[in-house]
């Protein structure tokens, strides 16, 4: 039998039509695979984009955010409103709510799932913000213009909270933590950005814990009531993998599918890309989860060319990106690339204070992570710095006014 029949005859199967899903369809496609390409997605709604929600769909500015991808002119099934349910590796089967589907190689591209606030599942006038139809639910919220109190001031707290701004809400953000981004960014960096919330008069209240959500208030753990027309919570997401419980594909510490270098899973012949899964960075010497945007644009790439490869007997593909990710929140464009975990040096380029700055971390005067507020031509010099582990002069690096791919030693 040929190589090519053999690839003809092989059939892909990808659970989540989110970015990390459609995404390996299509670079399936874009890379030659002429098998079957079968993408499985829980939601009814033709596959979309996340990052709309929290912003121009979620404003009424637009219906939906949709991918523009022709599915039936690439050959790609879609099979929608079908929930997975489990996996079988040594039988090659999906376990869907509509029945088995057969498979020869699988990719795991289910995503992450939002965190609900304890005891209050079910209760009226709590909202999350992840799918198409939570910001179609938040829409008349803002349209209202109601009392919001945002729990949590994360990157999508901290998106939602400026959206109903816009749209004329009175906004409180209640946060645990001593800070803004707590989990995201160290607090030198993160305590700069608490006072863009009064900027744009929103209520930030850090310290704060909620004890109980009642009709039109939320009370916190000092026993504060704070008015709630409707309360959104932002505390943060976790792989959405509950499902592969039993399937004996092995999970990492925060619930995650473990992939290794090539984004293959300990199962033969399952992948796991985006969201649900972390991968060994060679760069920076650990293992990474990232929940953004970027990762799940990038690493069904990497996917995609070594399930051909597979087939043709090419070498395998190592997947180490430089995490990227970027927010829009309270007027600024914020953008980060990297990971600043191991640095031994941090330098500011510009006022903090100002509307564009951008914070550097080096290590061993290599640039390994960049923050730019405002600044994109920092970013977009940045990462390729980072890629290319460019030594960096501290000196010349920490003046705003000269360009960061000329800051070398």
């Amino acid at each position: 039998m040929s190589e090519q029949t053999t690839q003809s005859q092989r059939r892909v199967v990808v659970v989540g039509a989110g970015m990390a899903g459609v995404q390996t369809a299509v670079a399936l496609r874009e890379q030659g695979f002429t098998g079957t390409v079968t993408l499985i997605g829980a939601e009814p709604h033709q596959p979309y984009d996340r990052p709309p929600l929290s912003k121009a769909v979620l404003l009424g500015k637009a219906e939906g955010s949709a991918f523009d991808v022709d599915f039936e002119a690439l050959g790609i099934e879609l099979r929608l409103g079908r929930e997975a349910l489990g996996v079988r590796p040594g039988e090659h089967e999906l376990e869907t709510g509509a029945g088995p589907v057969p498979y020869d190689v699988l990719v795991l591209a289910t995503g992450a799932e939002p965190i609900m606030l304890p005891g209050t599942e079910g209760v009226p006038g709590v909202h999350l913000l992840r799918t198409l139809d939570d910001a179609e639910r938040l829409r008349p919220v803002l349209a209202r213009q109601h009392d919001i109190v945002v729990v949590g001031a994360g990157w999508i707290g901290a998106e939602f909270a400026t959206a109903a701004r816009e749209a004329g809400c009175t906004v409180t953000v209640v946060e645990a933590a001593d800070r803004p981004l707590a989990g995201a960014l160290p607090a030198e960096v993160a305590t700069r950005m608490a006072g863009w919330y009064a900027d744009a008069g929103a209520v930030l209240r850090t310290h704060a814990r909620v004890a109980r959500i009642e009709p039109g208030a939320v009370v916190l753990d000092d026993h504060t009531r704070v008015p709630a027309g409707a309360v959104v919570v932002g505390i943060g997401a976790r792989p959405a993998t509950a499902w592969l419980t039993g399937s004996g594909i092995e999970l990492g510490a925060h619930r995650e599918v473990v992939a290794d270098a090539h984004l293959r899973t300990s199962a033969p012949d399952v992948y796991a890309v985006g969201d649900c899964a972390s991968f060994p960075s060679g760069r920076y010497g650990e293992r990474l989860l990232v929940h953004h945007w970027d990762n799940a644009l990038q690493g069904p790439r990497t996917v995609a060319a070594n399930i051909i490869g597979e087939a043709t007997g090419e070498p395998s593909a190592v997947y180490d990106p430089v995490p990227y990710f970027w927010s829009e929140q309270f007027g600024r464009f914020v953008q980060y690339a990297g990971h600043h975990t191991s640095a031994d040096t941090t330098l500011w380029r510009g006022d903090p204070a100002g509307p564009a700055w951008s914070v550097c971390w080096l290590r061993e005067n290599r640039l390994i992570a960049l923050l730019a507020v405002g600044r994109p031509r920092d970013l977009a010099q940045g990462r390729r710095l980072i890629e290319a582990g460019t030594v960096m002069d501290p000196r010349l690096l920490a003046d705003p006014a000269k360009p960061l791919k000329a800051a070398t030693a």
